[in-house]
């Protein structure tokens, strides 16, 4: 027996031993891949001495002779700390996730193919201006400079997870850069999605007058009665089995309700209190970790730029200079739509057109999959753009038989010159110049902010598609693709985009709401992205004479929510304190205690206060029991509540009372009858996963944020070491948004939000503050990795200064980069 334990201690002792020398190896192998920031190194490509200083954050200051210098810099700074992004969102672009994943991402690379963003990004390399043409080769020598040194002096492949993914990969194009502009509109824009959703709905419903209240337009003069889907496309199948979009975290498909969205807004200096001009800006994203930001300031020929950059895109998209600020939004643009091509009965490689049938344009593509065969797809395009297979997007379920579907966007012209115009506004000095200069921007559309020293202005930028009048669905639902009317023609001048220059009071801002009312085809979109914070925006605005700094990011952080407090009467009308006295443990008393919670609740979506979630909840389950027997499987297909929907259904606008009554039973309920039962749902489903006792429930407790590893966030262990998670406040229809999953085991994750936020002070600019929402590497063994994160959950931000002495003095290091002798 003694023998017996002294063998089992030697082996417990000998894998402990393992144990710590493969962590040990793996720590050693992973932190060769920390980036050194105070070396001095040579490279080829660039043309004098430059500095890359960090400051305490982390945050590189470039300093250089020559701007193509700088951009070199920023190219290099970019590849040290986020080169597995900027690789895996190359491959995203070019449909090649297969050679490095595997099958998970088959059907990602197929969707990617067909697109061919790659293709149109190659094609406008030469629409781009001269001088910014050199920028992007100056950026793509930085990028491949740091490539070329971690190759050279085996620093570890570059990133900890090229070990786990091994890949070989091509220097860095100017082509990369554009695709990733293009690959940025993608996420963008959920027009195509919203035309399949509106035509599957139309299909489903029995009342076609019900469209117009679960898919309701934003607030404004109405628009005219479009047909139904089933009369513009006859033969379509009235009810089809829904696909989803590729689940996979790599997968750059959202749905509209992720789509893009954004706040921005100025205030001229008759509305500041220091008499100068204020910006602030928080664009909504996806979130991640690392973040899809990376801050960076430029020092320029023509002065120090600062602000939020995209790795892979040597443009601050948005920051500011010493003389202009700027801040975007996703503008809602209509730049999508989808076609319904008639195939040749006689031969199915030909498809109708105005002018009789005509051939498909083919190409074939490889798509290389890791440890697997390869599959050969054959891409086709009719006159109106790339032809997707029913299998995406459920296209299947609006297609009838003998038919494909095409798609028509801005992003896929071959001469985009979005890049110039981006490049080209970090040299503006003024509101008027930026607005100049943006004007060749195609895609995505996006509502610019901007601030000079004197004047602020908004303006829309972004190619609109030009339609004719007699247009059979105005663009809001798929159309026949033969039928000339129905083709665009054109895109209409920039110069007649929306714009607000130095408005009378003094203020612009924008929430993705509905920006302007104009007749079609001149509407900009149907489809806008929220017409709830806006109503809480303009409350803190007019609330104060002149604005701040401070108050400016006070708006930013507002949690409070303006649909809890605008549903709440009406849901609730008929049930608070109308119960009678009910034992402790039955449903009736458990229902008196949430709405006792209700009624003293000022709709702050705090992540301490259990309200929000019982509000959630609540307005959850009444958006499903509403819709669920009128759309029945398609009712999954809405998986966020819209609060115009409710407010229509319970104020019975043009009779959508109708939606409270179940069509399956014999009796006739009523709305309240709806909430009371809806109410019940929300709290039996609170106390089977969080327990009974409703004071002590937290927001934050469910509504955490999911900065998550693309590529590892769902290994075991290695999850704890690369996910962020984050207890907060906010929620779908805050200022400081908190965008719900709406799906899954908890649909209250907060997955879209504010990745970067940004306030600029044109009184004393270097008092401007800015955050991002993990940190700047994309190391996970780096302090760097989400130093930032707490700051950014707690509303902090940094510095935002263009003092060198400043940067300098808490530098991490400095990087020196010397031309190669010649």
């Amino acid at each position: 027996m003694a023998v017996f334990f002294r063998w089992l201690l030697r082996i417990a002792s000998g894998l402990v031993i393992l144990t710590v020398l493969a962590v040990t190896l793996v720590y050693f192998l992973a932190s060769r891949s920390l980036p050194d920031y105070d070396k001095t190194i040579t490279a080829d490509g660039v043309n004098a001495p430059l500095e890359i200083v960090r400051n305490n954050a982390n945050v590189p200051h470039i300093f250089g002779e020559t701007d193509e210098d700088v951009f070199f810099g920023l190219g290099y700074a970019h590849a040290q700390d986020r080169l597995w992004q900027m690789l895996t969102m190359r491959r995203t672009a070019q449909g090649r996730l297969s050679e490095v994943f595997g099958p998970r991402t088959v059907d990602i690379d197929k969707l990617m193919r067909r697109l061919d963003l790659a293709g149109a990004a190659r094609q406008s390399v030469s629409s781009q201006d001269l001088e910014v043409l050199a920028a992007l080769q100056a950026y793509a020598r930085g990028v491949n400079a740091r490539i070329d040194e971690v190759n050279r002096e085996a620093l570890g492949r570059g990133a900890p997870e090229l070990f786990l993914f091994k890949q070989a990969f091509a220097p860095w194009q100017p082509a990369d850069t554009i695709a990733l502009q293009k690959l940025m509109a993608l996420q963008l824009t959920g027009q195509m999605q919203s035309e399949v959703l509106r035509a599957r709905t139309s299909l489903a419903l029995n009342d076609i007058n019900r469209l117009s209240d679960i898919l309701p337009d934003a607030p404004g003069t109405g628009v005219a009665a479009l047909p139904e889907y089933a009369s513009l496309v006859p033969g379509a199948p009235r009810y089809a089995a829904s696909k989803p979009l590729p689940a996979d975290p790599l997968s750059p498909f959202k749905t509209p309700a992720l789509s893009g969205a954004s706040n921005a807004w100025a205030a001229a200096p008759s509305r500041s209190a220091s008499g100068g001009t204020l910006l602030a800006n928080d664009p909504h994203l996806g979130l991640t970790a690392p973040s899809i930001w990376y801050l960076a300031r430029l020092e320029l020929q023509s002065g120090g730029v600062i602000g939020a950059t995209i790795p892979g895109i040597p443009v601050v998209l948005s920051g500011r200079s010493e003389a202009l600020g700027w801040g975007i939004t996703a503008a809602y643009v209509d730049d999508q739509d989808l076609y319904i091509e008639e195939l040749d009965p006689n031969n199915a490689e030909r498809y109708r057109t105005p002018d009789g049938f005509k051939p498909f344009e083919t190409r074939k593509s490889i798509i290389t999959i890791k440890d697997h065969s390869p599959v050969t797809l054959t891409l086709r395009w009719t006159e109106n753009g790339p032809v997707l297979p029913g299998s995406d997007f459920n296209l299947a379920a609006i297609t009838p038989p003998g038919h494909v579907a095409a798609l028509r966007w801005t992003a896929l012209s071959p001469n985009d010159r979005s890049t110039t115009a981006l490049m080209d506004l970090m040299f503006a000095d003024s509101v008027s110049r930026a607005i100049e200069v943006t004007q060749q921007h195609v895609a995505p559309g996006l509502t610019l902010t901007l601030a000079d020293k004197d004047n602020i202005a908004m303006a829309l930028i972004g190619a609109l598609p030009r339609r004719d009048n007699a247009h059979q669905s105005r663009g809001r639902l798929p159309s026949l693709g033969w039928r000339s009317e129905n083709r665009w023609q054109g895109v209409f001048d920039p110069a007649d985009n929306p714009a607000f220059i130095a408005p009378a009071g003094g203020i612009v801002g924008n929430t993705n709401n509905k920006l302007i009312d104009r007749p079609f085809p001149e509407h900009v979109s149907y489809l806008w992205g929220d017409s709830q914070r806006i109503q809480r925006w303009q409350r803190l605005m007019q609330g104060r004479r002149v604005h701040t700094r401070d108050s400016f990011i006070e708006a930013q952080l507002d949690t409070v929510s303006f649909s809890a407090r605008s549903l709440l009467p009406l849901i609730g009308a008929e049930l608070w304190y109308t119960t009678e006295a009910a034992p402790e443990g039955s449903r009736d008393r458990q229902r008196q205690r949430a709405l006792a919670l209700l009624s003293e609740w000022n709709g702050e979506m705090n992540e301490h206060l259990p309200e929000p979630l019982i509000y959630a909840a609540w307005v959850r389950a009444l958006q499903d029991r509403l819709i669920h027997d009128d759309l029945g499987p398609l009712a999954s297909e809405f998986t966020h509540v819209e609060p115009l929907f409710i407010e229509r259904v319970f104020r019975d606008v043009d009779g959508a009372a109708a939606w409270c009554d179940i069509r399956q039973s014999a009796p006739q309920e009523t709305c309240a009858d709806m909430a009371k039962l809806a109410l019940d749902d929300a709290l039996i489903t609170i106390e089977e996963r969080y327990g009974q006792q409703l004071e002590s429930l937290r927001w934050g407790d469910v509504h955490q944020a999911t900065h998550d590893h693309q590529a590892l966030g769902e290994v075991p262990l290695l999850r704890f070491f690369v996910n962020i998670r984050q207890s907060t406040s906010g929620g779908d229809n805050t200022l400081q948004r908190g965008k719900t999953s709406g799906t899954g085991e908890n649909p209250y994750l907060n997955v879209h939000a504010a990745g970067y936020r940004g306030v600029y002070d044109f009184a004393d600019p270097d008092s401007s503050v800015f955050i991002i929402s993990t940190g700047q590497s994309g190391h996970f063994l780096s302090r760097f990795y989400d130093d930032m994160a707490q700051l950014w959950r707690r509303g902090e931000y940094i510095p935002m200064s263009l003092d060198e002495e400043l940067a300098r003095a808490a530098a991490v290091g400095v990087t020196r980069i010397e031309p190669m002798a010649q």
